[in-house]
């Protein structure tokens, strides 16, 4: 899979239920399109895997070694509200009310989409993110990608 990408505000209905995106849908392949996983962020988000993709990062996950208890603690948390989600005939997903109530979520959601995973954020809770002025994204972005390259000398 090349990634999912973009953002796409949503609403959630009086049953907790929200329209997946038609663009978002296009991007994910067909075989994996009914069958989706749901769990709490690291932050106040969540998070959408397809099942193969949700298979994927639990093996890995479960490599961990269970003898360490940050490890178990790590798993626990990872996993906490875990939820398999399908489809409906009108292409919408029916968001866990505990999850949604970790999210501080209400009504108006962002999908943010990338790589393989669909966070799902409150809209106000992804504004403020956001909009943060305290990080500094050319600072962030140095930190970070600055050191992608082995050495400038081996560019020719």
């Amino acid at each position: 899979m090349s990634g999912f990408i973009g953002e796409f505000p949503c609403t959630i209905d009086a049953k907790g239920r929200f329209l997946l995106p038609g663009a978002l849908k296009k991007q994910i392949p067909v075989k994996e399109q009914k069958s989706f996983i749901i769990h709490r962020g690291i932050e106040k988000h969540l998070v959408i895997y397809t099942r193969k993709e949700w298979t994927k990062i639990s093996a890995e996950v479960n490599e961990l070694n269970l003898y360490v208890k940050k490890n178990r603690e790590f798993i626990r948390k990872f996993n906490r509200g875990a939820t398999e989600m399908e489809l409906d005939g009108t292409n919408r997903l029916l968001l866990p009310k505990s999850l949604a109530e970790f999210a501080g979520i209400e009504k108006d959601i962002i999908l943010f989409a990338y790589g393989n995973r669909i966070e799902v954020w409150s809209e106000a809770e992804y504004d403020r993110m956001m909009k943060d002025e305290s990080s500094d994204f050319a600072s962030l972005a140095e930190e970070v990608m600055g050191k992608r390259r082995k050495d400038d000398d081996d560019i020719s």
